[in-house]
């Protein structure tokens, strides 16, 4: 009795990545140079458990469509319109100043103008999943350079898509340009999909969710996904370019969050499968035969791209550490680059000997980005960063009450302790307020809350409460977050900018939370209610009913505030429940 072959390919696969993922992650080298290493192990040069590896690449390729439209999804119009100038600034200037750099490399090494310029744009692209990857495990996205970077790595997922539409343009004729529809069929397809898209689409998912069966929905969108997918492939575009097209039209869909999880496990699964056949087909023999130029390239390419990177960082007035911070994140070799130089392949623009050699150049770039970045932290970086403090030095105390944000709302809870004489330690994160407040008296101390060095030396090891007052909504999640991970025993009372800050609070286990400016709304309605006519206890009692069935909504959202179309759905029902509870009461008016 012998076992299924494929089930025993995929028995391997599955194996392969459950051993190098977490280890590759353990390591501090993230997910992708793990499935890189699966793939290096399974393959012809590792333990040769899987020699044809056509079938794995022509399911994974289905990975990277899968992530096209992810990123379609994830392209709103106001998002897009919010970034515009770091998008198509930064963005436009990296991808286009990189790619003239490699493409005049490329030209110098004699590569045809279309081969080296497939190559300069294929090489300027970074790892989108690598990069915010180690910018979220490092608790830098928020910052300024992880915000440029994010910008400059949305646009460059955004330079793909055109890209993957002309490259058939591109190719020699013997390669398969034929297959390619008349221009007018392929305009007037990719308009019937835009325009379509909101018609058709969005009605028709609405109908699919009122049959309340979540496996339909989700057979729904892969059918949505894949069709649109093989229309494009059929009239000579590739695959990705149709998914993506996708995405972006239910961009604005009011199921684009339930539209992505149900993706989400495919495209995981997928991509994971794509880099494990990109690992496969590394040929390391290269890197035997040819160390030297294998070794100078990674370095080229880093080093350039590194290069670019920091003149825009000072375009950008970063500052030297952020720039680069930036330069170490980012200047790697990207997953799209492997999609790129395999598609050159099919369309003959690249031979097989050179897109092994650059696939090898990009995959070591991935592996020692998490070296290069950790040795700008520890080397680099300290002797660019200012001899300032990041924070002052706290007097040691241990005051029973930590204030972190000595704002508009920070300052009451602190002039009424002080008052009643209850000690506290106030924190505050801009200096100019810092100096400012000084000169009236108070007693703060300049330093970012979310540091955990910041919130050991102000005792919160010994405090019993903790006022988050901070204004910037992210801030404050993150010191909350920080709080509750290391000082469990601190009661949290916190600042929330507006309901969704306050569903995000929630999350973190707060209870204890109070929306800025609703006290002062409700006071301002009652003296409104009075001077319309209705007596004062009455226009108490009303802003009092009021408040108790708002408070009581804004905890029975949170159990449904990440879908957006139930969380509608239940604040027409409290509309309605609201105006059931105040029935009858127009005959308070005078």
């Amino acid at each position: 009795m012998h076992a299924d072959p494929v089930l025993f390919e995929t028995l391997i696969y599955l194996a392969a990545a459950v051993l190098s993922v977490p280890l590759s992650k353990a390591l501090g080298l993230g997910s992708v140079v793990g499935y890189l290493m699966a793939g290096s192990a399974i393959g012809p040069w590792g333990l040769r458990l899987i020699s044809d590896t056509k079938t794995a690449n022509h399911v994974s390729e289905f990975g990277v469509v899968f992530l096209l439209f992810v990123i379609g999804l994830e392209l709103k119009p106001s998002r897009l319109w919010s970034l515009r100038r770091a998008v198509f600034g930064l963005g436009a200037a990296q991808v286009i100043g990189t790619t003239a750099l490699f493409t005049a490399v490329g030209l110098t090494l004699g590569l045809p103008f279309a081969s080296a310029a497939l190559v300069g744009i294929g090489l300027s692209l970074s790892s989108t999943a690598f990069a915010m990857q180690l910018l979220g495990e490092r608790n830098q996205l928020s910052t300024p350079f992880g915000q440029t970077s994010f910008a400059i790595l949305l646009f460059q997922d955004l330079a793909v898509i055109p890209l993957m539409a002309v490259l058939p343009l591109l190719a020699p004729q013997t390669a398969g340009q034929s297959a390619m529809a008349h221009p007018l069929t392929v305009a007037a397809v990719i308009l019937g999909i835009a325009f379509l898209g909101g018609r058709v689409l969005k009605p028709l998912f609405r109908i699919i969710a009122r049959a309340r069966t979540k496996e339909i929905f989700t057979a729904a969108t892969l059918l949505l996904v894949l069709g649109i997918a093989l229309l494009m492939q059929s009239i000579g575009l590739s695959m990705e370019l149709g998914a993506f097209l996708a995405g972006v039209v239910l961009a604005d869909s009011e199921y684009r969050h339930e539209l992505e999880a149900d993706i989400e496990p495919f495209k995981g699964l997928l991509l994971g499968l794509f880099f494990i056949s990109v690992g496969m087909t590394v040929d390391y023999g290269l890197l035997g035969a040819k160390t030297g130029m294998v070794a100078a390239g990674v370095v080229g390419l880093i080093a350039i791209k590194a290069a670019v990177l920091i003149a825009l960082g000072k375009i950008a007035k970063l500052g030297a550490e952020s720039s680069l911070n930036m330069a170490a994140t980012i200047s790697q070799g990207g997953e799209f680059a492997f999609v790129l130089f395999a598609l050159g392949v099919q369309f003959g623009l690249l031979d097989t000997s050179t897109s092994s050699l650059l696939i090898l150049i990009v995959t070591l770039s991935m592996a020692v980005t998490p070296f290069l970045v950790s040795l700008n932290d520890k080397l680099v970086s300290p002797r660019l960063r200012p001899e300032k403090c990041p924070f002052d030095k706290v007097p040691m105390a241990e005051n029973p009450v930590l204030i972190a944000g000595y704002g508009r709302m920070g300052q009451i809870p602190a002039r009424v302790l002080k008052v009643k004489g209850f000690d506290f330690t106030a924190l505050e994160h801009d200096p100019e307020h810092v100096s400012v407040v000084l000169k009236y008296g108070a007693k703060i101390y300049y330093g970012d809350a979310s540091r955990l060095d910041l919130l050991e030396a102000a005792g919160a090891k010994h405090a019993k409460i903790f006022i988050l007052a901070i204004d910037d909504v992210e801030a404050s999640l993150r010191t909350a977050e920080i709080v509750r991970q290391h000082f469990p025993h601190l009661k949290i009372f916190a600042r929330a900018r507006n309901r969704e800050h306050a569903h995000h609070l929630m999350d973190l286990g707060i209870t204890s939370i109070y929306r800025e400016v609703y006290a002062t709304s409700l006071e301002m309605t009652r003296d409104v209610l009075k001077t319309l006519g209705l007596a004062p206890e009455r226009a108490e009692e009303t802003v009092h009913k009021f408040r108790e069935h708002d408070e009581k909504m804004l905890v029975e959202a949170y159990g449904v505030h990440k879908n957006e179309q139930e969380l509608i759905n239940f604040s027409k029902r409290s509309t309605e429940q609201l105006l059931e509870l105040f029935r009858g009461d127009q005959s308070d008016v005078k």
